[in-house]
């Protein structure tokens, strides 16, 4: 059993003006699409799939998705999600039908962890995280919520590709080229206030 149910009703109106409406009364639209079935039209409770959504498992996990009206079960991922560019709220959820075997595509967060334990962080230096995300292809009941670059004992300068991290077993993040996710950087210095009163000194 999933550990996120979405309870939704079925949308019987889409569109622009319909999908509006629904927000103006607290929903937001969505679609389940695959499987083999017939797209469901479907809304939600704005505030219950805003919560679901601040979660970071709710993105990469098998969820189940309760339609009112509909006949069946809907097991999902969440697969697409539509942000408005300036409230930066949620307008539009599409859910993918998936079963526990299938192998699915995903993009999973990126995190940087041991900070703390970086010699080169401790000398000054800065922890620049390159890919804030992979695309990973996984089972959909196993794919990991994120993928963590361990920082312990990098240098200044130390840079961490993808050939050198361990996936989680039956993961795989598809590549041609060796590319760079993280490194640790030194801190630019700002010279500009020395410029100044170099400047200053030289007119003086």
């Amino acid at each position: 059993m999933s550990d996120f149910i979405v309870e939704a009703d079925l949308r019987e109106t889409s569109g622009r003006s319909a999908s509006r409406r629904l927000r103006r009364a607290g929903k937001i639209p969505g679609i389940i699409y695959g499987g083999g079935k017939p797209d469901l039209s479907i809304s939600m409770e704005f505030f219950a799939i805003s919560n679901m959504l601040d979660k970071e498992e709710f993105h990469t996990s098998m969820l189940e998705v309760k339609v009112k009206g509909s006949r069946g079960k809907n097991t999902v991922m969440l697969k697409d999600t539509q942000w408005d560019p300036i409230k930066d709220t949620v307008t539009h959820l599409d859910f993918l039908r998936v079963s526990s075997s299938d192998n699915v595509t995903i993009d999973v967060p990126v995190v940087a962890i041991n900070e703390d334990k970086c010699p080169g962080v401790a000398q000054g230096g800065l922890v620049d995280l390159i890919r804030h995300s992979l695309e990973v292809t996984s089972r959909a009941d196993s794919i990991p919520a994120h993928i963590e670059i361990d920082c312990a004992g990098l240098e200044i300068g130390d840079t961490v590709h993808i050939d050198d991290i361990t996936l989680p077993e039956g993961a795989v993040v598809h590549h041609e080229v060796n590319f760079t996710i993280l490194n640790v950087s030194a801190q630019k210095v700002d010279t500009s206030d020395d410029v100044d009163v170099a400047e200053g000194e030289a007119e003086a």
